[in-house]
């Protein structure tokens, strides 16, 4: 299979969709790999590092598009690259369609097979190929939030930390999963008071007992949900519907219960925020200020860290590529139910349920594509 990547454009995203290495593996399997100049620039790669691992250089992404089989990139396709894409091509990249009915109707109408890494799926429910993005968003987000609550960024002027004799700053972290997990390590290492809110029982059971007296956990119930905002310097927001618009769940109201300079982090914002007042930003200009409230919604939050991400990403998304280029997508989906369950889109057809549901498509279930 001839199998492509390209530079990616998207405000300050320096990822790319393959390393070298990963290159390596492809060709040695007997594909050819098409690979934009300059595309790994971002994590210190140069076109050299590419060829010496058997790629092709091409000058632009036209040429990519047009004759690969296999787009492999790490974030949604522009509109510009949208209008590229063909049937009979497969696109293998992060896609979050739920809150974007532009990507949904254009990847629909290009007729192109979209298999999305944030809805391929691992043993017990998993998701695989979104965690090690949620790890470093996790750990990032305490970062940008420790950074917007400096005075100088329109923050409260508070330390997590604290030093002795001054309190520590209070984190609430809202969700358990992956994202919280790693928000609160990198909250509880900074010295922060930190509280984790969850609705699943086990979650909170696992939680406390990692953390023991180090970090509280909490019911998310309503209540307990806003008195936490209400008491915070920095809110996370680290909830996950796998493949459907986050819920919102800090209402513009409650901002009107929090400090004045308090900071909100919306990991979420890749599909569509679980705050109210989110909005998606860019890491050229990463916050904006409602009512009193910082607000960072960079909805490429590892792209920063690109090095660091890019190699973790191709750990996990390489196997399935290598599976795609070695059978052909439909086999690779049939012999791999995980696999099969990152497929949202397939020649004009919206294929993954929560998808349809959120933007009025028929849904067409995967089973009946793979028959």
């Amino acid at each position: 299979m001839r199998v492509g990547t390209v530079r990616e454009i998207k405000n300050h995203e320096y990822r790319v969709g393959l390393t070298p290495e990963s290159v390596c593996e492809l060709v040695s399997h007997g594909h050819e790999v098409w690979v934009e100049t300059g595309a790994g620039l971002g994590i210190g790669a140069a076109d050299s590092d590419y060829e010496a691992q058997g790629a092709l250089i091409k000058g632009s992404p036209q040429t990519i598009f047009a004759e690969c089989e296999m787009i492999v990139k790490v974030k949604e396709p522009q509109a510009g690259e949208r209008a590229m894409l063909r049937e009979g091509q497969v696109l293998y990249t992060y896609l979050h369609l739920a809150p974007d009915p532009e990507q949904t109707a254009d990847l629909v109408k290009s007729g192109v097979t979209a298999i999305a890494y944030e809805t391929v799926t691992g043993p017990g429910g998993s998701l695989p190929l979104l965690k090690p993005m949620s790890q470093v968003a996790g750990r990032m987000s305490i970062q940008a939030g420790a950074t917007a609550l400096e005075k100088a960024h329109g923050g409260r002027g508070v330390l997590l930390g604290g030093v002795p004799g001054v309190m520590p700053g209070k984190v609430a972290v809202i969700g358990g999963g992956v994202v919280g997990f790693n928000a609160a390590q990198m909250a509880v290492g900074l010295g922060a008071d930190v509280t984790i809110l969850d609705r699943n029982p086990e979650v909170l059971e696992r939680l406390g007992i990692h953390f023991e007296s180090r970090a509280k956990t909490r019911f998310s119930s309503k209540a307990n949900l806003a008195e936490s905002v209400a008491e915070a310097d920095l809110v996370i927001g680290a909830v996950l519907i796998p493949g459907a618009a986050a819920p919102k769940l800090v209402s513009r109201a409650m901002l009107g219960s929090m400090k004045a300079g308090a900071v909100l982090v919306d990991v979420a914002i890749d599909q569509g925020g679980c705050f109210e007042t989110s909005k998606p930003t860019t890491h050229a200009d990463p916050t904006f200020v409602v009512d009193g409230i910082v607000h960072y919604c960079v909805a490429n939050m590892p792209g920063a860290v690109a090095r660091t991400s890019t190699y973790a990403l191709n750990n996990v998304t390489l196997p399935h590529a290598l599976a795609i280029a070695d059978k052909g997508w439909k086999q690779a989906l049939r012999d791999e139910p995980h696999l099969a369950e990152g497929l949202n889109v397939h020649a004009g057809k919206v294929t993954y349920q929560a998808v349809a549901e959120d933007l009025g498509y028929h849904y067409v279930p995967v089973g009946d594509v793979l028959d």
